[in-house]
């Protein structure tokens, strides 16, 4: 999701955890549900001006529209035609991925949700998207190094470039803060938990102490849950197996959580459902974790009358909430003039105008160094709030993880297991018994 102002465009699926239906191998390999995908393999037109329409399939709101990005590829190059094929939500645009299978081809080109990519690069599916290392002028220096290793195989192809990233900060309530007797700063915010998430749970304590009527420090602990485990270096995966009883990154944001929980520091809302989208406007709480994203969501839901209230810190450690790539499906009848495309799409240039236009933080360095990128301000979060700056060194920071096909999958359940404490009143013992419970049975 992105601000408003910075597009007008929802980003749905950054506002939703993935389905925990496993994908099966077989339907992601025929997986397109665009009555305008290709039909056979290979580049059929071999005359270069020949007229051709590429196809994208993606979800949510990737820019390239809003961004006129589609309009300036076509201009550059008269003969090709562009149709975005687009669905809402991640989750809705792999049912229907599924659910179309008998209905044509891929698309020339296909997102990739960065839970889904682990699936994409694996032996049985790599071979079904182009190496797009090899695509002339694509460089892997010229990307985050963990995102271009997180769609590249064992064997060293990639077959995803990466379009944006979900870097984390924190956004918290500056008035608020100021009448619970706390710094309101962003540098001196950021200062209160800098280097431990431990230190954002401790500060939450504090706040609650002299916490305004009404209020809580935080909206959820199961946003704290994600932020802890997101930025480990050990989340959900070790050496190729799953790891999620003994991972320290889950002991760490589930120890975090349930301490949040005790000490009555958040209100206990389940994000993006209704109460939470309302505790905005109603401001009953004093931070939220942010990926870049989650500054849409503020200024939707807080509204007009909120606005210049909220600012942004940076979080106690880098962590990556979301992201994704463009793949281009190896029998597609386009597949050179998908990859050109794709390279552009991606290229810094290009990049940075999706951030300005609709905040998705780029994957491509380049991008960074560009007007508009890392000088970029948010205009409903603040004059003095150094959005740009923080979420891109943010970026640079975070430290890549082990994934694997069930990360989605793991991360709902483990958010629905701190729910079973906020909402549900259960013990943290019960709530973690019934949560392993939960997975072993969602991915035998």
């Amino acid at each position: 999701m992105h601000t408003p102002s910075l597009g007008h465009a929802s980003r749905s699926r950054r506002a939703s955890l993935l389905t925990t239906t496993a994908l099966t191998v077989g339907a992601l390999l025929v997986a397109g549900c665009s009555s305008g995908g290709s039909g056979g393999p290979g580049d059929a037109d071999a005359d270069p001006n020949a007229k051709i329409t590429l196809t994208v399939g993606d979800f949510g709101t990737f820019g390239y529209k809003e961004a006129g990005l589609f309009d300036s590829y076509t201009a550059a190059h008269p003969n090709i035609t562009i149709k975005e094929d687009t669905t809402t939500t991640e989750a809705d645009y792999w049912t229907a991925l599924q659910t179309h299978l008998s209905g044509g081809g891929l698309d020339d080109v296909q997102a990739l949700e960065v839970g889904r990519i682990s699936l994409a690069t694996s032996d049985a599916l790599s071979d079904s998207f182009a190496d797009l290392g090899k695509v002339p002028g694509v460089r892997a220096s010229d990307y985050l190094p963990w995102k271009w290793q997180q769609a590249t195989t064992a064997s060293g192809r990639t077959i995803g470039l990466g379009t944006d990233v979900g870097p984390m900060a924190v956004c918290y309530r500056q008035d608020l803060f100021q009448q619970a007797g706390l710094p309101s700063t962003p540098d001196a915010v950021s200062a209160l938990w800098a280097g431990d998430w431990s230190k954002y749970v401790q500060m939450g304590e504090e706040y609650q102490a002299k916490a305004p009527k009404g209020t809580y420090f935080m909206d959820s602990a199961t946003g704290l849950f994600n932020a802890v485990v997101s930025s480990d270096t050990q989340q959900y995966y070790k050496g190729g197996k799953l790891d999620y009883q003994d991972s320290p990154g889950v002991k760490s944001a589930w120890s975090l959580a349930m301490r949040a929980d005790a000490a009555g520091t958040s209100e206990g809302l389940k994000e993006f459902d209704t109460p939470w989208q309302t505790a905005f406007s109603q401001s009953t709480f004093a931070t939220t974790i942010c990926p870049s994203w989650q500054q849409a969501n503020i200024e939707k839901y807080a509204g007009p009358s909120n606005a210049g209230k909220w600012n942004i810190a940076q979080a106690p450690a880098a962590g990556n909430w979301g992201g994704s790539f463009l793949a281009v499906p190896s029998s597609g009848r386009h597949v050179a003039a998908a990859e050109a495309l794709v390279a552009w799409l991606t290229a810094p240039a290009q990049e940075a105008k999706v951030f300005e236009k609709v905040g998705n933080i780029p994957s491509n360095l380049g991008a960074y160094a560009l007007p508009g990128a890392a000088d970029f301000k948010n205009p409903y979060i603040g004059p003095d709030a150094a959005t740009g700056q923080i979420f891109s060194a943010a970026a640079k920071a975070i430290r890549p993880a082990e994934t694997g096909p069930y990360a989605g999958v793991l991360q709902d359940d483990f958010s629905n297991g701190v729910l079973l404490v906020e909402q549900n009143h259960k013990s943290a013992a019960d709530a973690w018994t019934a949560t392993i419970r939960q997975i072993d049975s969602s991915i035998q």
